[in-house]
């Protein structure tokens, strides 16, 4: 008698098979993909993406008008060989500046030219001129110089304003970092009214902090706010490797804007000056002992300006007692506690402006009015 197979084991026996199938076709899979549709030595079709962000054309329309008024800018320096006495020229660093105005004035940082014996400087077209240098500023880190170009100038980059800037707005940043002609960064304005020391040991006061990415080379060159206004020249970053790290510093356009017009006429920035010999370590030691915070004067130059408003400096008395000097607490308003902080308060003024000193004199406070003169 002939049994009837088991219905479970055909199950078993139908699903096994099934999927050895399954597994067969899905090994093959690409094969007979490629049989059935075949293959096309044609390019894929682009898909279309459709408008620009309007942040992206915004950005785009920046970068296109500002590029041509920003220079790439070479030094060179002269050395003399010790032994032939020979005298030649090798490379010293590079740059980058934009284009102050019509008469070829180019405003790049002091760093960028100092100790140089010549600089080429070249155009967005690729078009090299020699440099003359006009003057410079090594308290702002700012120079100008200055190129001849007989036909179709690039134009000067807009002006704008730093003292209305607010932390968080967009900045951007275009130079030539490490070589790399006309690059484009982005970020946002960290923070104001930086102070930074430099290699000299002098210290840049009002500085604008940004994320945007400044590395070397890009020195010299323009930072942008959003509607392509020049609001700094990026000058520094902090960097323990000496690459980006999410830290730059700018020189305010309202300080260039005070200092480059200077540096044309005169080829040097005279400071503001009050008249008065001050320091930093015994104004620390004395004013400590004071129990003021402020800035002690130790001479008041004759005929200065802070003789004619009246100020005193600190002198000994004939049993060789020391007679502290007024202290200068406030300048407008503004307190200054220190002499860095009385520095960067008068850097703001001009020569001839009139301000308003609050001073501590023998215990007392008082309002002194002082005409700012020229400095050294």
């Amino acid at each position: 008698m002939q049994t009837s197979p088991d219905p479970m084991l055909q199950r078993l026996r139908w699903l096994t098979w099934a999927t050895l199938l399954i597994l067969l076709v899905w090994q093959f899979l690409p094969w007979i993909e490629r049989a059935l549709i075949g293959i096309t030595t044609e390019p894929r079709p682009v898909t279309a993406r459709g408008e620009l962000a309007a942040d992206e054309r915004t950005t785009i329309e920046i970068f296109e008008r500002a590029s041509p008024s920003v220079l790439f800018i070479t030094t060179r320096q002269r050395v003399v060989s010790y032994w032939t006495r020979n005298v030649f020229s090798v490379p010293k660093g590079t740059g980058s500046g934009f284009v102050w105005d019509d008469l070829g004035h180019l405003v790049t940082n002091n760093h960028v030219i100092e100790g140089a014996s010549e600089a080429t400087v070249r155009l967005n077209d690729g078009r090299s001129y020699s440099a003359v240098l006009v003057g410079a500023s090594p308290a702002h880190d700012l120079a100008v110089l200055r190129i001849s170009v007989a036909f179709d100038r690039p134009p000067p980059v807009p002006l704008g304003s730093s003292a209305d800037l607010r932390v968080g707005q967009k900045v951007f940043a275009i130079g030539n970092p490490f070589g790399l002609d006309y690059t484009l960064t982005s970020g946002l304005v960290s923070a104001l009214d930086r102070s930074l020391e430099v290699e000299s040991g002098a210290t840049i006061d009002h500085l604008i902090q940004t994320d945007a990415a400044i590395n070397p080379g890009n020195s010299g060159g323009p930072l942008l706010d959003s509607a392509g206004r020049l609001i700094g020249i990026n000058t520094a970053i902090y960097s323990p490797s000496g690459a980006y790290a999410g830290i730059g510093f700018a020189v305010p356009v309202d300080t260039v804007n005070r200092v480059v017009p200077e540096l044309i006429a005169r080829g040097s920035y005279l400071r503001p000056s009050l008249g008065i010999v001050i320091d930093a370590e015994i104004n620390k030691t004395l004013t400590q002992q004071l129990g003021v915070s402020g800035v002690l004067l130790l001479k008041v130059a004759p005929g200065s300006a802070a003789e004619a408003a009246g100020l005193r400096g600190t002198r000994i008395d004939r049993n060789g007692d020391i007679i502290p000097g007024d202290v200068i607490l406030a300048i407008d308003g503004s307190p200054v506690e220190s002499v860095s902080a009385l520095f960067g308060r008068m850097d703001r003024y001009r020569i001839g402006d009139r301000i308003g000193l609050r001073v501590w004199r023998s215990g007392r406070e008082m309002e002194v009015t002082v005409v700012l003169q020229a400095g050294e």
